[in-house]
């Protein structure tokens, strides 16, 4: 069917509807209606319609008023609500929950400062998912109180949701500067972000055996490690009603006087390792010795020196053979910048070099390289000789390879391997506090200037951690991570990856043929899914419209993870 103008002498043309069709040979015309008493505006129309056109051009229909990225805020929330955290947070709705709920996923998006934290709510979709309405940041600083005075509630959840009796703690204790001079908690001590100058905020993380982060205290910026294991304790037994747990500390927590204070909570565990100079000891009194490993890379044993307690001994020839090589650098280096002094030595004959003038520039090169014990020195006004310690050297060497772990509990009750893996299961918490530190979370500089306000922020940090936790865990086949990590692989010998892993980071592709992504770029990539405000153009006093935009194939399988990861 077509539309035909036939032309008039002495009227208007005739537009007519017809249909065209061969008949003997000859193309022949039907007219099926005349369509001249039509307005344009409906023939034009009626003659789209017949050619397969758009009766309106998507430009024409209607205008974008406004495009606010939705993809990352929708898998975000989806994990917070699959693990109840606003009901963690609070039984009942209110707008501190959601306020607090906000933070903690907006830190996850775009770790900003409060005051930037209200511009960037209303430059995604959050805000409106949540329904906070209007807000500034004085409601978010008053939602972080709230939250403080929350906090041991929050925390008691998290614990008997995630420990049981018996169950293994993670404990570990970082540090961040602070920008300000008001806080009481900011005081000079160890840095471990290596800002000199700068004040700082002791804190102690614990984390179940997995590495999820449950609960975080603060401290001052003076307090030492281990003066934070008895709090800890005591936390965990007055206000979690936990009375059998392992805590797993690494030996510069878990000294010989924090183990004795331990003694004194009898269903309180611990995991810990010796120093080099027990280890020497061990060594020396024939405990430790090479006929141990002859079939496997441990052994159980027992000493007079640690009364009550396992001690299992591990050798890993791998970690032998890294200290072998970073101690032969490091003599090499001392050597060489030794013979630099002794030569200046030689070369001040006019006027030369004191002994404590040598012995100063030796200190330095000590002080730099840590090789001292593995010299020997002959120093005199206008005179310096060194050699090698080789008995030092030696007896270092005996040591390669091998480290002792100590632990309280019975071998029925926890393995020799499971006794390494608990160890070594710090890494996680380690992890924890890399997450907390970077990119991802920026737990760091801390600016708020009252105690309450820091301690707030801190703990808004850890149940970001929190969520990210889980979604790493539920990310894991798109991301570059052991999409199933082997539980039960040798404790001793380092991790390896799997031929999937490798495949993985070889060819940047997932198994799904998917684009593979870091934790930050995947957040990127699914904050590109837009949701559009539309207004239709032939119907202005209609209200907006939201139009999601399709998710592509990368979107869609991060999602499906989130909704189909089992939570506790």
């Amino acid at each position: 069917m077509y539309i035909d103008i036939v032309p008039n002498r002495n009227s208007p043309p005739a537009i007519l509807l017809r249909k065209s069709f061969r008949k003997d040979g000859r193309v022949c015309k039907r007219t099926l209606d005349n369509l001249s008493d039509w307005p344009p505006e409906k023939i034009q129309r009626l003659r789209q319609v017949l050619r397969n056109e758009p009766l309106v051009h998507p430009d024409e229909a209607f205008t974008i008023e406004s495009s606010t990225p939705h993809g990352h805020i929708e898998l975000i929330l989806e994990m917070i609500r699959r693990l109840g955290l606003p009901r963690l947070i609070a039984t009942r709705d209110s707008a501190q929950r959601r306020l607090i709920v906000a933070m903690i996923a907006q830190r996850i998006v775009r770790p900003q400062s409060k005051l930037a934290t209200v511009r960037q709510l209303s430059q995604t979709t959050l805000a409106d998912e949540l329904g906070l309405g209007d807000f500034d940041e004085n409601a978010l600083y008053q939602a972080m109180d709230w939250l403080h005075e929350r906090q041991g509630a929050i925390e008691g959840r998290l614990v008997r949701r995630h420990l049981g009796e018996h169950a293994p703690v993670l404990y570990d204790v970082s540090s961040s500067y602070y920008e300000g001079a008001t806080c009481p908690l900011m005081r000079f001590g160890y840095s471990r972000d290596g800002k000199r100058g700068r004040p700082i905020v002791v804190y102690g993380i614990l984390a179940d055996g997995d590495g999820r982060p449950l609960a975080m205290q603060a401290y001052a910026g003076n307090t030492g490690d281990t003066r934070t294991v008895a709090d800890q304790i005591e936390k965990l037994r007055r206000l979690h009603d936990l009375e059998n747990l392992v805590l797993v500390g690494d030996r510069g927590m878990l000294t010989q006087t924090q183990i004795d204070m331990l003694r004194d909570h009898p269903g309180i565990g611990w995991i810990s390792a010796l120093g080099h100079d027990a280890l020497r000891a061990l060594v020396d009194e024939g405990s430790v010795r090479p006929g141990l490993f002859d079939r496997f890379d441990l052994a159980e044993i027992r000493s007079p020196g640690y009364p009550g307690e396992r001690l299992v001994v591990c050798f890993n020839p791998f970690l032998q053979e890294r200290r072998a090589q970073q101690r032969g650098e490091l003599l090499d280096s001392t050597e060489q910048a030794l013979m630099k002094i002794q030569r200046e030595v030689a070369r001040r004959t006019r006027k030369p070099l004191t002994e404590q003038e040598i012995a100063h520039r030796v200190g330095r090169v000590d002080n730099r390289f840590r090789m001292a014990k593995h010299f020997e020195y002959v120093i005199r006004d206008g005179h310096f000789e060194f050699s090698r310690n080789t008995g030092s050297i030696e007896r270092e060497q005996a040591l390669d390879g091998l480290y002792v772990l100590r632990t309280s509990q019975d071998a029925d009750q926890l393995p020799a391997s499971d006794v390494v893996r608990g160890y070594k299961s710090l890494g996680k918490v380690e992890r924890v506090f890399r997450n907390l530190k970077s990119v991802d979370l920026q737990i760091r500089p801390i600016r708020h200037r009252t105690e309450d306000r820091v301690r707030a922020h801190l703990f808004l940090c850890m149940l970001a951690c929190y969520v990210q936790w889980h979604l790493l865990e539920a990310l894991r086949p798109v991301l570059y991570h052991e999409e199933q990590p082997d539980p039960r692989h040798n404790p001793v010998a380092p991790p390896e990856a799997s031929a999937a892993l490798k495949r993985k980071k070889a060819t940047h592709r997932t198994e799904d043929g998917l684009k593979a992504h870091s934790f930050a770029t995947l957040i990127d990539e699914l904050g590109t899914r837009c949701r559009n405000q539309c207004r239709f153009n032939q119907l202005p006093d209609a209200p907006l419209v939201a139009l999601t935009s399709e998710a592509s194939p990368i979107q869609k399988r991060a999602m499906e993870l989130v909704k189909v990861y089992p939570v506790a």
